[in-house]
């Protein structure tokens, strides 16, 4: 299948918060680049391991814009990129938005696998819903650098059932003026009387409910919303690298840690899924006319030994050291079976009865 013909005249816009992540950047930035995103805007902060260098140099092949994120309010990190962001240009002059993390990769089953073929299979939508698909560690100890899509191939169920956290989703949506600012998972502040015109609908093509065009962070868990579009999300990665994340803090929740109850809930390995390998030729061909740049090629090198580096430094941490411990010896987490997900539901809805009953 061909796929739907691109339409050059489309600006697609990915946006993006980093912090030493070097060795995840061309694989992200060739992933999107072949599956249609046209303007990619990426702000970095407090770099150790040459993020912001390579960001810089992507600057000036004229592959990204890099914005160095230094106004960081009380919101965190994320939120003040944000904010940043709902005024630059390449916003402004997009059609579509979506606000990605660098462990996020957007797989499109329609067509060929592009943004187009997409767009093509639900035209009626302002705004899609890209459902997480929760990739677990299957047993990676050591950061290698090697694919990201190709070394975690293993996922969680489908439906996922529970907890209702892995059915959260990020959106693609039109710029079109209904939403006035950008969310990490979904676009705020609506114009309330042009909200009736916003259609939303789950990664399946099915039309969410009208409650969705104001609020709502997480489609229906018990079905499956993958038909056309997933969002691959790879929280935990090797072992080792999860470390570094922990010890890096989560940038939308400033002070929010990391630690055993993330790993447990996101370690997910019940079923295999290479779908987004179908793409890998033409990522692969991105990703290395990405490295012909000797400059990039070399400062990716640094980033990929950097992160061997800072482990070995985090291992001084009795914390971090038995965190590390901790995930060495924990099995991937058990499937939940309808059954179990049913009852923690039911208490879940008659515990928020009786709150509202107060």
């Amino acid at each position: 299948m061909t796929g739907a013909p691109e339409d050059p005249a489309l600006r697609v816009l990915a946006i993006l918060t980093v912090r030493n992540e070097g060795a995840f950047l061309l694989e992200w930035l060739a992933h999107h680049s072949a599956t249609g995103f046209t303007d990619f805007l990426v702000f970095s902060n407090d770099c150790d391991d040459g993020t912001d260098a390579m960001l810089d140099r992507l600057d000036a092949m004229g592959r990204i814009t890099h914005v160095r994120n230094t106004e960081i309010d009380d919101s965190g990190v994320q939120w003040s990129a944000l904010k940043r962001a709902d005024k630059h240009p390449l916003t402004q002059a997009a059609d579509w938005i979506a606000v990605l993390d660098v462990d996020e990769f957007v797989n499109i089953h329609a067509g060929a696998g592009r943004i187009g073929d997409l767009l093509e299979a639900v035209p009626e939508a302002s705004a899609i819903a890209l459902t997480w698909r929760i990739f677990g560690n299957d047993g990676v100890d050591a950061f290698e650098d090697a694919s990201v899509t190709g070394q975690f191939t293993r996922a969680g169920q489908n439906p996922p059932l529970w907890p209702w956290r892995l059915g959260m989703f990020k959106t693609l949506f039109r710029n079109d003026g209904i939403y006035r600012k950008l969310g990490v998972h979904r676009p705020r502040n609506p114009d309330r009387d042009r909200l009736d015109e916003a259609q939303w609908v789950d990664g399946s093509g099915r039309a969410l409910p009208a409650i969705y065009r104001s609020s709502r962070l997480f489609t229906d868990f018990r079905q499956d919303c993958f038909g056309l579009v997933q969002l691959n999300h790879y929280p935990l990665g090797a072992m080792q690298s999860y470390i570094l994340k922990c010890d890096r803090g989560r940038p939308n929740r400033s002070g929010s840690a990391t630690g055993m109850s993330y790993w447990v809930e996101r370690n997910l390995c019940h079923v295999e899924d290479r779908s987004v390998l179908a793409h890998w030729p033409r990522v692969e061909e991105a990703l290395q006319r990405l490295k012909s740049d000797p400059e990039l090629a070399r400062l990716h090198d640094a980033a990929c030994a950097w992160r061997g580096q800072r482990f070995e430094a985090l291992m001084r941490d009795e914390d971090l050291r038995a965190l590390y411990g901790h995930i060495r010896i924990c099995p991937p987490t058990r499937a939940i079976t309808r059954t179990e997900a049913a009852r923690l539901m039911a208490w879940a809805r008659k515990a928020h009865a009786e709150s509202q009953d107060r």
